[in-house]
């Protein structure tokens, strides 16, 4: 009994010695702050988020459908572009306004029953070499300016690209983000909301004497 009396001090002192030396090699000393979330991550810092490509949500409407074979994919090979003075063009609105392209609520993907518009704008275009085209980002009203501005032009950017692997001269197409501050449909609803989430389409001709 005696031996045990002070041996079990000594057994709890000599795991408690363990047990810190331990913490100290394992903690690295760095707190990773998630965004969204208060309680902090202890260890080493995670893959720095602002270098990801932004999420697509899920689309439960484009799952279904099946991807078409329409438009080309793959890489774009860019050269330095040239941009033009729109103040030299005429704006067609109307020509184009029926090929409007929609999106899914915080997405620049392109849904597959949206590609037909953009093979009927790359036509138009073909048939018409000296037109030149605007595409216009807009989003809906939810969200920051800043954010929707973003998210505007990756719209605009990614139907310039489809229309580039289609066969269109890059330097034929302009992009511009309005955000949210044009909405195709001023009221606060859902359907309101996927009316004002697309991109627009203006073909553009040289003003006579320019």
């Amino acid at each position: 009994m005696k031996l045990n009396k002070f041996a079990l001090p000594l057994v709890l002192a000599l795991v408690a010695a363990v047990a810190v030396t331990g913490c100290k090699k394992g903690f690295n000393g760095k707190v990773t702050n998630i965004p969204g979330h208060n309680t902090p991550i202890v260890g080493s810092q995670p893959t720095d988020i602002s270098t990801l490509p932004p999420a697509t949500p899920f689309d439960p409407n484009a799952s279904s459908q099946p991807k078409s074979d329409s438009l080309p994919t793959g890489p774009i090979k860019y050269s330095d572009s040239r941009p033009f003075n729109l103040s030299d063009y005429d704006q067609d609105r109307a020509a184009l306004a029926e090929q409007t392209v929609h999106f899914a609520f915080d997405s620049s993907a392109i849904l597959s029953k949206e590609e037909n518009k953009l093979v009927i704008v790359a036509e138009k275009l073909k048939s018409d070499p000296s037109a030149k085209l605007l595409i216009e980002g807009h989003c809906d009203e939810r969200g920051t300016d800043e954010y929707n501005r973003a998210l505007g032009e990756r719209r605009a950017m990614a139907l310039r690209e489809a229309l580039i692997r289609a066969g269109i001269d890059q330097d034929a197409i302009q992009t511009i983000s309005f955000g949210k501050d044009k909405p195709a449909d001023p009221a606060h609803d859902e359907a309101a909301w996927a009316k004002n989430r697309r991109g627009e389409f203006v073909l553009l001709h040289k003003k006579a004497g320019v």
